[in-house]
């Protein structure tokens, strides 16, 4: 059974060694900086990591109920039958105080991870997607080009469609909105003057759109693809299950 003091000797040894340092704990919480808060007592587990960055979580959900970012000094004391963690960040001007009634658990250790994360099923890989496999906008569509850049930004691809008219698809990895269709529309305007031609289709490529978004599509004339970004790490929607030998 530890005493009071040794949790405040394992965390300063812990802080000293840059280890990970998580516990939970029955705690109340004050926070100056980017805002001011306080939170009552309750139940909660508490971390900092080796960059000194403090996370506090309650038992539900995923987002932190507050945190402090790294470089932040923490010092753990024992007084008056209750801890009190004070952590202090100087160059953003944040404090953060919490009072400890009861420790519930308590564990330290050197974790080593030195890889970045890889995203998949981004824009891009839409846009890949869409210029290898160019029967998911429609039969007889021939992707010219990738990220052409105009004035206002990349066209994620660009082609003519079985009529020899030049359409813009416009990719969103998540649902598309009215600001997806106003860009899509400049997109459109500015090729149109820039190769002096008057007719260019424009598609916006997304898993789905928003009701006010389509309405607007409709009405400036363009269109809407149900089409979702590739997963590499599992099976595709069953609606691009032809599209098993993409890579």
């Amino acid at each position: 059974m530890l005493e009071p003091q040794d949790y405040c000797t394992l965390l300063q040894d812990a802080l000293t060694r840059n280890e990970t340092i998580v516990f939970s704990c029955k705690c109340k919480v004050r926070y100056s900086g980017r805002a001011e808060s306080h939170l009552d007592w309750g139940d909660r587990i508490v971390m900092i990591k080796s960059d000194n960055a403090l996370i506090v979580h309650q038992p539900f959900g995923n987002a932190p109920i507050n945190y402090m970012k790294p470089n932040t000094t923490h010092t753990l004391r024992y007084s008056d039958k209750e801890f009190v963690l004070s952590s202090t960040n100087l160059a953003q001007k944040e404090t953060m105080t919490i009072n400890i009634d009861k420790i519930h658990f308590f564990n330290t250790h050197k974790l080593e991870d030195g890889q970045a994360i890889n995203v998949m099923g981004t824009e891009m890989d839409m846009s890949n997607m869409i210029y290898k496999n160019p029967e998911l906008i429609e039969e007889g569509f021939r992707p010219v080009s990738q990220e052409e850049q105009t004035k206002y930004g990349f066209i994620d691809v660009m082609g003519v469609d079985k009529n020899g008219v030049l359409t813009l698809v416009e990719c969103k990895r998540y649902r598309a909105e009215l600001s997806a269709v106003t860009q899509l529309r400049r997109y459109v305007e500015k090729i149109m003057v820039s190769k002096g031609i008057t007719k260019v289709r424009g598609i916006i490529a997304a898993p789905k759109i928003t009701q006010n978004a389509e309405k607007m599509l409709q009405d400036w004339g363009f269109e809407f693809k149900e089409i979702r970004p590739p997963k590499y790490l599992e099976d595709y929607h069953k609606k691009q299950s032809r599209l098993d030998g993409f890579h």
